[in-house]
Order: C-alpha cells, then structure tokens, then sequence
C-alpha cells in the first residue's frame, strides 16, 4: 500500500477551516481513481507549543504505486490541489510505502 500525507498548519481561524475543509475540500477528494482510504485526523503535540506542530494530517491510501501515481496525475487530484491551494493555510506533502510490520 502507498501513502500520501499532507500536514495542514496551523489555520488562523480553526472553525472556519473545518467547516471549510470538511464542505468543500472532502468531496472533491473522496473521488480520487484508485483511493483505498481517505483520513484526516486534528493532532495535538504531547507537550510543547501546540501552535508549531502541524493542525491537521490527512492520509490518502491507495493499493499501490501505479495506483497513487495514477491518482495523482488525475483530473480529480487535481482539482483537489487546486481548492487546497485556496484554502490558503502552507501544507506539505509526502508519498511513500507504508510498511506493515516491524518485526
């Protein structure tokens, strides 16, 4: 399985980018070709500033890596990114492999 993560910082009005995020930016997502799993979760460091770390992570799961290239270079993908980059809060991105066990 291969991942996309994306770490949203810190919004300077939190209310309005949940509702924001979840109205307008989930729907264009859940269509992504070949999405496994859509997941977002509100993370909150476990000691330290809680305005540096990240506000929110999303994953995007798909079955493999033909999968996830495939889906990143769509039409859908796409205009996810485009009402993400309206959305006006920097994120960042990963794609990798998740690995199942350690041991």
């Amino acid at each position: 399985m291969y991942r996309v993560t994306i770490q949203y910082a810190v919004p300077e009005d939190p209310e309005a980018f949940d509702r924001r995020y979840a109205e307008g930016h989930v729907p264009l997502v859940l269509p992504v070709p070949g999405l496994r799993c859509f997941t977002w979760s509100k993370v909150r460091p476990m000691g330290g500033d809680p305005a540096a770390g990240p506000y929110m992570v999303a994953q995007l799961d798909f079955d493999d890596r033909e999968a996830m290239t495939a889906a990143l270079s769509s039409p859908e993908m796409a205009a996810a990114g485009a009402d993400a980059d309206e959305i006006g809060v920097p994120r960042t991105m990963f794609a990798g492999e998740v690995v199942p066990e350690l041991g």
